[in-house]
């Protein structure tokens, strides 16, 4: 998941209040959008009040639902669990029986008496303090947060829908303080200020039900930049609650990534506006745990440790929003019908994660050597550090099969090796298509025809699209496909790198204080005894080496601060955002004594396996290689 692929209409008699004499809401979708209204000035107990407006109804019985999936997450959130106080009221103001018949969904009978529906919806990342972030709890970015500082308002988690009328125009009236920052993709209709001038009441359009989910907001204590790449306009909207960074910080950061996104892709239909909602947390017990993104067709939601230093937070940014930005192409440009009519509550899973994800990771990497962003080596590792991470997953499992079985295990749990092998597979496959055109089609040209051929309209058929891709390339491709794709053969990727002259060899590479390189954490945990200790991957950390630690090795505090398993999460951010120069003093117990390492942060550096550049690859080998990275 990571993760957000981000005219004019003639509103006004549209956007008539409904009375007892309302439209059938079965038989007027155009004309009678569903009235929706989020009360941010009535918060209490971080529970948002909301109010769902449908119309009259001609049937006897409806149900309305909150989803149990979104899309990007490829997981079970379960938005519905988070609603409380649930009540239908039929035309009379009178209380009507609702029957709530799973965690998401509610039946109302005598529909065609109800007038409207109330709840409130919790604050989710609430529910990560107390329940950890785990089984079926909303990873941060689609999640919402109701403070009186910051909402983050991903619409899937406070407006849901009448499973007759998911294609109905809705409108979305936000209530909220005028002091409130506000920024959203959505079309803004009107805003309204309250007599007494302390609330403004900000009016939405969309014109079904996706275009809800598909657009979130953040209201509050907001920084807000806007700039323009090529004919996009961006918009960065940053929450940094104790203002270490700021949308100035980080703009320049974001102008010359999407900048070289946008030389990268070229032609490719793109959106003429892309919203960027960061979401920095403190590290406390009660902020958020889950840190990524989430993609929507035209924006992403970013939630990222506001302790990160400003190097380490832009190259983080650099990786994590760059993805995001990348599903333009996929699944916004091509994508298949699971996608197109995509069922919140009862999901079905396409075939292809290795297009949607790991073709989009890939791209993500790749335009960063390919456009001058990162030199050759530093790409070089990230491909290593890719293959190191998928190696501990399941390598030989088909990934069409995993992908259209995603909640289920063992393949759930083997998820994460979209973002890795996926990404390989893109990498190899983009190899492929250079070697077999002699370097002038690539893994970009490829889904510039599919996108030319579908287009974000045109869904293609799951079962269709490998062989309509061999058909459109070379045998060597299919043959990669039947092979290591639906297949379940490894991939040797010596094979590959053999291609365009590369070899392998022993580099020091930068890392941080709590990795030895990559995704090698250097710590472990006892859950039983409640402890945290330096593993074998310490020792291939400089910094810690240097400080004579040991396996085993158990850490009571840091800077003062004792470590334990409910405080790690906020502790070991800290220690992300540790910076060479500064002073630290860490307390260790090695086999019963205590052992005090007061020291200055030295730079941290690991020595791993990396990819070399052969003295004696073929004139053909190294023209290859410079096809793919553009040297």
């Amino acid at each position: 998941m990571n993760t957000r692929i981000f005219g004019a209409f003639l509103i006004g008699a549209l956007l008539t209040s409904c009375s007892s004499t309302k439209n059938s809401a079965n038989d007027l979708a155009i004309s009678n959008p569903i009235e929706s209204a989020i009360h941010l000035d009535k918060v209490s107990d971080d529970k948002a009040p909301v109010e769902i407006n449908p119309g009259r109804f001609t049937t006897e019985t409806v149900t309305y639902r909150l989803p149990k999936v979104i899309q990007g997450t490829y997981a079970v959130s379960s938005f519905g669990r988070y609603i409380d106080d649930f009540k239908a009221f039929d035309y009379e103001g009178n209380e009507m029986p609702a029957t709530k018949i799973d965690d998401n969904s509610w039946t109302i009978n005598n529909a065609k008496k109800l007038d409207k529906i109330t709840y409130l919806v919790n604050d989710t990342y609430d529910i990560e303090i107390n329940g950890g972030i785990g089984k079926d709890v909303p990873f941060s970015p689609g999640g919402t947060n109701i403070e009186p500082e910051n909402y983050v308002l991903n619409l899937h988690g406070f407006i849901g829908y009448f499973d007759s009328l998911k294609n109905n125009q809705y409108k979305l009236d936000v209530t909220g303080s005028a002091d409130y920052i506000r920024t959203s993709a959505l079309q803004n209709v009107s805003s309204k200020v309250s007599e007494d001038g302390k609330t403004i009441t900000t009016s939405y359009f969309a014109n079904r039900y996706f275009e809800i989910t598909d657009n979130p907001m953040m209201f509050g204590n907001l920084d807000v930049e806007e700039f323009q790449v090529g004919n996009i306009k961006i918009v960065l909207s940053v929450y940094s609650p104790n203002n270490v960074h700021s949308a100035k910080s980080l703009k320049e950061t974001f102008f010359k990534m999407m900048q070289a996104q946008k030389t990268y892709m070229g032609d490719i239909d793109s959106t003429p506006r892309y919203d960027i909602y960061v979401y920095l947390s403190e590290g406390k017990e009660d902020s958020p745990k889950g840190f990524g993104a989430l993609e929507h067709h035209t924006s992403t939601v970013v939630v990222m440790p506001e302790a990160a230093p400003a190097d380490a937070m832009a190259q983080s940014m650099i990786d994590i929003v760059s993805h995001e930005f990348f599903h333009i192409v996929t699944p916004l440009s091509v994508h298949s019908e699971d996608v197109h009519y995509f069922d919140y509550n009862k999901p079905t899973f396409s075939k292809h994660l290795w297009m949607y994800e790991g073709v989009t990771e890939y791209f993500a990497q790749h335009f960063q050597v390919y456009e001058g962003l990162v030199g050759n080596n530093q790409f070089y590792n990230t491909v290593m550090q890719k293959i190191a991470t998928s190696m501990n997953l399941d390598d030989a499992m088909s990934f069409t099969i995993m992908s259209e079985n995603v909640l289920d295990e063992p393949y759930a749990t083997n998820y994460y090796n979209v973002y890795m092998k996926g990404a390989l597979i893109g990498m190899c496959i983009d190899i492929l298509m250079r070697k077999e055109s002699n370097g002038e089609r690539s893994m970009l040209s490829l889904m510039k025809e599919l996108s030319n051929k579908y287009g974000k309209n045109k869904p293609f058929e799951d079962d269709k699209i490998i062989e309509e891709i061999t058909a459109m390339t070379y045998p060597s491709i299919g043959e990669f496909f039947k092979t290591h794709v639906e297949g379940d053969v490894p991939i040797n990727y010596d094979e590959f790198f053999d291609m365009v002259g590369l070899a392998y060899g022993n580099s020091e590479v930068s890392t941080n204080y709590i990795f030895a390189g990559g995704q090698n954490i250097i710590f472990d945990a006892d859950p039983q005894k409640g402890e945290i200790f330096f593993s074998e991957m310490a020792l291939k950390n400089s910094f810690w080496v240097s400080q004579g630690v040991q396996v085993g090795d158990v850490i009571k505090k840091v800077d003062g601060k004792e470590l334990t398993l409910m405080n790690a999460q906020e502790i070991i951010t800290g220690m992300y955002g540790w910076q060479e120069g500064q002073e630290i003093d860490v307390e260790l117990n090695r086999n019963g004594e205590t052992v005090s390492i007061k020291t200055v942060l030295t730079k941290a550096t690991a020595e791993s396996e990396s990819l070399i550049e052969d003295p004696n690859a073929s004139v053909e080998k190294v023209a290859l290689r410079n096809a793919w990275l553009k040297k």
